[in-house]
């Protein structure tokens, strides 16, 4: 069928392509059937969306990821892709093949799925689990696909937490120490999607984060390393299409996650990698079990793909440092490097750099290194690298203006600190997108307080977000607070 297209300004993720119901009848096209779509510059496939009014008879609409097709194109239907095929065998909990898996990820990559055929996947996986076979072709697969980075030095460090912990900057410091230690350290981060703040959100309170692989080449030879966006260079794309399918699910299984770290780690050509598993009441992986089968997973892909990976089990139930926000984070990190800030987070950034420096063979000390300076000076260089100012000082990062201010409305002993809540409350204040706005936690678990002693502290750029948290804070009990007295916990 001969069509004439027509840009519709709609921004999706996947190549929608709108027919006016007279066409679509005419094709025998149905609501997420493919099309597939020729038109000067080659093939394209699309998928259907029908319409009485957006677009006339005649006509086809396409989709911003279609804006390239233009003119006079020749429609006609198109079969569902194989690995569609694939996805129902996995919903049926039939372990899948090399092939079929690779078949999943190229047709991703290449947006032949529908969001209900992706969200379909990553319910099949959430279901029925990935075989540590599974796990390891898939991870391959997914590496297989879009840039790589590569490098001239035999030893590359990384470092990658699951996440789940409020305010757990270690990542900045550990770079710091790390490349000041000699060591190349590239360091590829994700912007927030759940979370109050990811580190490349945090970094770009002090610097830019954005870069071409050119940029990030010539920041690594003149700083030994760089805190940048990872998804400003294609590194396993795919990985960024299934967790947009996971967000609305709030899922991560667990062999989903293995491939989506260690296919990322690859393809930014990482060879060292010591992987953070944060487990408690509140976290990602609950208990030390969980904590340490995923341990075992991590290691058995890394062999498998000849990535030297090594797992650091922590303790996940309370925040890391005190401030949860792009810029209340970023003062923390800065804190710290100039020989103050929380205990919590310097503890953990040590321990954990020093686990990466054994890790690639480098005999040097973790704490000599940032009590001498050495850290600071080489963060300094890569945020000069990175367009940033070389001279900033914790003390200049202000957080929101707008703030209140929760107190204890009894005397005795925190019990708990939820990670979770707290998160959820920082993201209502705005965060990330005000890179000011977040939380100060004013107490950790075991403390003993007083009526009135202040728990946390909500930071806002603005008063109606403000007004947002505390409307939630009024629901919650991030900070939980229990004297001796209170020992039934609940009657029924």
């Amino acid at each position: 069928m001969q069509l004439e297209t027509t840009t519709v300004d709609i921004g999706t993720s996947r190549p929608l392509v709108l027919l006016n119901t007279v066409d679509a009848d005419e094709l025998g096209a149905h609501p997420l059937d493919r099309v597939r779509i020729e038109h000067d510059d080659g093939t394209t496939t699309g998928i259907v969306k029908r319409t009485d009014e957006l677009v006339e008879a005649g006509s086809v609409g396409v989709t911003e990821p279609l804006h390239h097709v233009s003119g006079t194109v020749n429609v006609t239907l198109a079969g569902t892709p194989k690995s569609v095929r694939y996805v129902r065998k996995k919903l049926d909990d039939v372990e899948l093949e090399a092939s079929e898996l690779e078949t999943i990820v190229r047709d991703i990559h290449e947006n032949r799925l529908s969001d209900v055929e992706l969200s379909a996947y990553v319910s099949s996986v959430y279901t029925n689990g990935l075989s540590l076979e599974e796990t390891k072709h898939l991870t391959e697969a997914m590496s297989g696909v879009g840039q790589r980075l590569s490098w001239e030095s035999p030893v590359v460090a990384d470092k990658h937490s699951i996440g789940g912990v409020a305010g757990n900057c270690v990542t900045p410091i550990m770079v710091a120490i790390v490349t000041a230690a000699g060591l190349t350290m590239p360091k590829t981060s994700s912007r927030a999607v759940t979370s109050p703040a990811g580190t490349a959100d945090v970094m770009e309170v002090l610097c830019d984060v954005e870069f071409t692989i050119a940029e990030i080449e010539s920041i690594v030879a003149e700083t030994n390393g760089c805190l940048v966006w990872g998804g400003g260079v294609d590194l396993s794309p795919v990985d960024d299409e299934i967790i947009r399918a996971e967000n609305p699910l709030s899922i991560d299984p667990p062999g989903q996650l293995i491939a989506s770290v260690l296919s990322k780690k690859r393809s930014a050509g990482s060879t060292h990698i010591v992987i953070d598993i944060p487990y408690g009441e509140g976290a990602k992986v609950e208990s030390l079990v969980a904590a340490r089968e995923l341990a075992d997973d991590f290691k058995r892909v890394g062999d498998h793909l000849e990535v030297d990976v090594s797992c650091a089990i922590t303790h996940g139930t309370d925040p890391i440092g005190r401030g949860v926000g792009p810029a209340l984070e970023a003062r923390d990190v800065l804190a710290v490097l100039e020989g103050e800030g929380p205990e919590s987070l310097r503890l953990k950034s040590l321990r954990l750099a020093d686990m990466l420096l054994t890790h690639c063979g480098v005999d040097a000390s973790a704490t000599e290194i940032l009590e001498s300076g050495e850290a600071l000076e080489r963060f300094r260089r890569i945020i000069a690298a990175q367009g940033g100012d070389p001279e900033i000082e914790s003390d200049d990062l202000e957080p929101g203006a707008e703030s209140t201010t929760i107190h204890a409305d009894r005397s005795g002993v925190v019990t708990r600190v939820d990670n979770r809540q707290l998160c959820d409350l920082a993201r209502r204040a705005g965060a990330p997108l005000d890179s000011r706005a977040g939380l100060v936690i004013h107490q950790t678990a075991t403390n003993q307080i007083e009526t009135g002693d202040p728990l946390y502290t909500i930071h806002a750029e603005t008063p109606a977000k403000l007004t947002e948290a505390e409307r939630l804070a009024d629901r919650l009990e991030p900070i939980r607070v229990r004297s001796k007295a209170d020992a039934l916990v609940e009657r029924r």
